[in-house]
């Protein structure tokens, strides 16, 4: 690999790359198509969809979206985290990582308090995440317990909330 690898939030434009990207990831045009249902909707923060360009390429993209704990009486807002997609000749090299990383401390300047992924159990919590039902918050589909995962982006944002995420019907959607 050549080049400096650019880590910014999307820009108008990016549409097609952060598409392809996400095609080529996962071999197929869901992820792709999620983004793009997302973008429409008025909670999407283009600094909270951040890429990784290289040599004047999207080769890397990460969202983070809004979304709602539902406790018994009340909604506490977070963040998902999804999709994380790299080209698969830049996979293994840290970039998704740093794309973790560097949105996760965007999602904190902007003062969100928590996120969560629901993914690989042995490669969130490298990054901080831990069972999200450790705090008694849970995923509204069938997950395993040890992929659905939860970070607090502030210390003790996510003590005392039980409940379950709510994600937008855009996850839900084929």
């Amino acid at each position: 690999m050549t080049g400096t690898i650019i880590y910014r939030g999307e820009t108008a434009g990016d549409e097609e790359g952060i598409g392809r990207v996400n095609d080529l990831a996962f071999g197929q045009p869901n992820e792709g198509r999620l983004v793009t249902a997302l973008r429409t909707k008025p909670e999407f923060k283009r600094e909270l969809s951040l890429v990784a360009e290289l040599d004047g390429s999207i080769i890397g993209h990460i969202l983070f979206f809004p979304v709602q704990i539902r406790t018994v009486d009340d909604h506490f807002p977070g963040l998902s985290l999804a999709p994380l997609a790299i080209i698969p000749k830049y996979q293994n090299m840290g970039i998704g990582g740093t794309l973790i990383l560097k949105g996760l401390k965007t999602a904190r300047n902007l003062g969100y308090t928590a996120a969560f992924v629901l993914g690989h159990p042995d490669y969130y919590p490298r990054f901080g995440f831990t069972r999200a039902s450790e705090w008694g918050i849970y995923c509204p589909f069938p997950a395993p317990d040890d992929a659905f995962m939860a970070i607090e982006l502030t210390e003790g944002a996510l003590e005392g909330i039980r409940g379950t995420v709510i994600f937008p019907e855009e996850y839900s959607e084929d």
